[in-house]
């Protein structure tokens, strides 16, 4: 799975090119009944404040302010803001920009060449580079002079002025990309936008390695907590504040913010019954549901949204959610959960993931890209291609798609890779190594493991982007990864889900949808007419309403949450024991995805 297509052909706003709206500042008053596109986490009265005037009202009160933030943050509008209201307050500030200290370009792209990989290629390496690397650090810590307020301002700002009072301005990595497609965000360090699959690239491999360290090391210091994703606005909560919010959340249950993107093979599904989506976007082919690196988690308070990257809570409190697991998989939530839309669609391209060896020595990664196909709806014909047919000659497979790669003929697919008929509630597996695709008409609850980049396409159908250029195709890689093994009649046994009831009463059973033995992660599937009680045992639960209209989950304090229809949630292992009650008047099944208890 990739996301760096866009379509570029509408016309978007100068700083984001997207055909969907900037979250709001604040909860709108007619808020969907159902799936709820921008979830919140409500807090206390007057934690979370909304403007300019109110920020610049707190620097004031400071001698000695640094403002830091994460790359693609409108440093210069955000300077100009605050600017004017420290004037009408009569204070004249002196105003240091962190960027005057970064090291020139040739030096920095030099710096991050080893791990960027060539240009036009896909992927490159994880960074072992910290955010100091980036700097030219002058000998000794920018400080205080006189008594006049100086703030320093940029990304990196805290490396400079480690005494200073700390505001931090997070940005969304979904609104990053938005910019850059733009034109309007840069790597770090750079002046100069480079062709989007570049720039994502380097994003995936560096800036966010990088930055994410930073923001984990400063994390406990932060005094101010700003969200700069609105180009005209910001909303703040102060640090405490904000570690107390992180430190809630994780013994309760949290969702993150989704966002969703189109696709060439995209489909309908959720345009049609996700409230809040432009119906003008020409398909949706990806929502992101939970995937660390990428979404967002949003706090409210008296109707004001503040929205801090999912990585933070992990920083602050990797061991409440990871429970019996936060050793092993660290600040990297390992469960991702996203929707492929094939509805009224196309088929997705013939592909396979690498194995966890080569994923770390090519890439740097941890873990490997795991996956499971989980059928949340499908239409009457819709199929899932999973492994290959009896006897495949790899041989005359390969000279096939590359001669398909040459000539743009096309490949008949279907004598090399098995199909099948999909059905709700199905869960086709899809170790490492293994040649997959989602067929058209389909909506897959994707559960994975969290890598999600590390596609390698072999053949796809012939078709162009959105943009109207062609598909990465990448049959090297993945001819040293495929499994040719897994064919024939093996497929069905090990590749398809053999699902059984472990346990019921008089409204209930729970059934087991066993995994792969490669995949460190398992699933359940929870059905019930009234109430179930569930014991996280330590591991997080990741969780999402796959039949009925909602549900309440009542932690064991009392604390409850509404979720509904295909939203996803998760139980943080700290939370402990749970209940799972249902709002409908039919039977609700919630799929439940845990940790593999010998995986700690």
């Amino acid at each position: 799975m990739q996301h760096t297509e866009t379509n570029e052909q509408t016309a978007a706003p100068a700083l984001r090119r997207s055909l969907q709206p900037l979250m709001p500042t604040r909860l709108t008053e007619s808020r969907p009944d159902g799936y709820n596109i921008y979830p919140a986490h409500s807090l206390e009265s007057g934690k979370i404040a909304s403007g300019y005037a109110g920020l610049a009202s707190w620097i004031a009160g400071h001698k000695f302010v640094a403002i830091d933030g994460f790359q693609g943050v409108f440093f210069a509008a955000i300077r100009s803001a605050l600017d004017e209201e420290l004037r009408s307050a009569g204070i004249t500030a002196n105003w240091i920009d962190a960027a005057d200290f970064i090291k020139p370009e040739d030096q920095v792209t030099q710096l991050v060449s080893p791990f960027t990989g060539e240009p036009g290629t896909v992927w490159g390496t994880r960074s072992t580079l910290k955010l100091a690397d980036f700097f030219d650090l002058p000998n000794e810590n920018i400080s205080l002079e006189g008594n006049q307020l100086t703030i320093l301002i940029g990304t990196g700002a805290a490396l400079l002025a480690p005494s200073a009072a700390l505001v931090y301005i997070d940005l969304p990595k979904n609104e990053l990309q938005l910019r850059m497609r733009a034109g309007a965000a840069n790597n770090l360090g750079s002046t100069r936008q480079a062709e989007n699959a570049e720039t994502y690239k380097r994003f995936y491999f560096v800036d966010w390695v990088v930055l994410n360290a930073h923001k984990k090391e400063i994390l406990p210091r932060i005094a101010v907590m700003a969200d700069g994703q609105w180009p005209d606005n910001l909303t703040w909560m102060t640090g405490e504040d904000l570690r107390e919010a992180l430190a809630a959340a994780a013994t309760s249950v949290f969702r993150v913010r989704p966002w969703f993107e189109p696709g060439a093979w995209g489909g309908q599904w959720m345009k049609e019954r996700i409230a809040g989506l432009n119906p003008e976007e020409v398909n949706y082919a990806w929502s992101f549901e939970l995937i660390v690196p990428e979404n967002g988690l949003v706090f409210e308070s008296d109707g004001t949204l503040l929205e801090v990257s999912f990585d933070c809570l992990m920083f602050a409190q990797r061991d409440a959610v990871m429970g019996d697991f936060a050793e092993r998989f660290g600040d990297e939530f390992p469960v991702r959960f996203d929707f492929l839309d094939t509805w009224n669609g196309g088929n997705l391209s013939i592909q396979c993931h690498p194995t966890l060896p080569y994923i770390q020595q090519h890439f740097g990664e941890k873990i490997t890209q795991d996956e499971t196909y989980y059928i949340l709806d499908c239409q009457p014909d819709a199929d899932v291609y999973l492994g290959f047919q009896d006897g495949i000659d790899p041989v005359e497979f390969r000279n096939e798609l590359e001669k398909s790669q040459q000539t743009g003929s096309e490949v008949d697919i279907h004598q090399y890779v098995q199909r099948f008929k999909a059905s709700k509630h199905d869960l086709y597996l899809i170790p490492n190594g293994t040649v997959h695709s989602a067929g058209k008409g389909n909506l897959v609850l994707e559960i994975s493991a969290t890598p999600y980049i590390f596609t390698f396409k072999m053949y796809d159908w012939l078709r162009l982007d959105l943009n109207g250029k062609p598909r990465a195709i990448n049959i090297g890689h993945a001819f040293n990864n495929l499994d040719f093994s897994r064919q024939g009649e093996k497929v069905v046994n090990e590749l398809i889900s053999k699902q059984q009831t472990i346990a019921n009463g008089a409204d209930w059973q729970i059934v087991h949808v066993p995994t792969h033995e490669a995949h460190f992660y398992d699933v359940k599937r929870l059905e019930f007419d009234t109430q179930l009680e569930q014991q996280t045992s330590g591991s997080p639960h990741i969780c999402m309403l796959v039949e009925g209209e909602s549900v309440q989950v009542v932690l064991k304090d009392g604390r409850q949450v509404q979720y509904h229809y295909a939203e996803t949630f998760v139980i943080p292992a700290a939370a402990g024991t749970y209940s799972v009650i249902n709002n409908g008047r039919t039977r609700a099944k919630i799929v439940q995805a845990y940790l593999k208890p010998n995986q700690h």
